[in-house]
C-alpha cells in the first residue's frame, strides 16, 4: 500500500496522565509508546504533516486536566514536537474525537489537500477510535495502527468487564469490519511510508 507524501499522522492525547495505573486500571500493549515514537519519526524525517492531540479534560479529577502535570504529553512526544520538516498542528479538546477541536482540524486538512490519515495513540477503544471513525464518515482514507495505541479494562453495563486487550480487539474488528479504517501495524505504515523503522 501507498503512503500519501502528505498523509497526516495523528498522535492522539499521548499524555503523563495515563502513566497513573491506579487511576486507569490494568493497561494492555507495552509496546505502545515505542511504536508511536517510531510512527512520528517515520512522518518526521520524510517530511509528513504531524498532529498533536492533547485532551483537556474539563473533569476536575482527571489526570487530564489543565494545570496537572498530567496534562502534558509524554517525554517522548513533548521532545519530538517541531523536530519535522512537515507542516506540524496541536490540537486540543475536551471531548472524544479530535474534529471537535481547536483548531478544526477537518478545516486544517483540507485546506494543506490532505486525503489520508494515520491514526495512533490512547485510548485505543476511545478517542484513537472515535477520531478513526469520524474521519472515515468525513471521507478520509484511515489507517490505524492497532499496535501503536493502547488501552485499559473497562467496566460496561450487566456487570460486564472487559479487558484491555479485548477492548483492543473489538475496536479493531469494528473500524476494519464496519469499513471506518484499515487496521495495520507500525511496521507496516513506516515500510509503506519509506521511512526506515528506528
Amino acid at each position: 500500500m501507498e503512503i500519501a507524501d502528505n498523509a497526516a499522522l495523528i498522535v492522539v492525547d499521548v499524555q503523563k496522565g495515563f502513566e497513573e495505573e491506579g487511576f486507569w486500571g490494568p493497561r494492555n500493549n507495552p509496546a505502545a509508546d515505542e511504536n508511536i515514537a517510531s510512527l512520528i519519526d517515520a512522518w518526521q524525517s520524510t517530511g509528513r504533516p504531524v498532529v498533536f492531540v492533547r485532551h483537556d479534560s474539563p473533569k476536575p479529577q482527571s489526570p487530564l486536566r489543565p494545570g496537572y502535570a498530567g496534562n502534558g504529553f509524554k517525554e517522548y512526544v513533548e521532545g519530538r514536537r517541531g523536530k519535522g520538516d512537515g507542516a506540524e498542528v496541536l490540537v486540543t479538546k475536551s471531548v472524544n474525537s479530535a474534529f471537535y477541536g481547536t483548531p478544526d482540524l477537518d478545516a486544517w486538512l483540507r485546506a494543506a489537500g490532505i486525503g489520508q490519515l494515520v491514526v495512533a495513540g490512547i485510548q485505543t477503544n476511545m478517542c484513537a477510535e472515535t477520531t478513526a471513525r469520524m474521519g472515515g464518515n468525513l471521507g478520509y482514507e484511515v489507517l490505524f495502527a492497532l499496535d501503536a495505541t493502547h488501552t485499559f479494562d473497562l467496566e460496561g453495563p450487566f456487570g460486564w468487564h472487559r479487558t484491555a486487550e479485548e477492548l483492543a480487539q473489538a475496536s479493531a474488528v469494528s473500524l476494519h469490519g464496519g469499513g471506518f479504517a484499515r487496521v495495520v501495524t507500525t511496521t507496516e505504515v513506516v515500510a509503506w511510508a519509506g521511512a526506515l523503522r528506528v
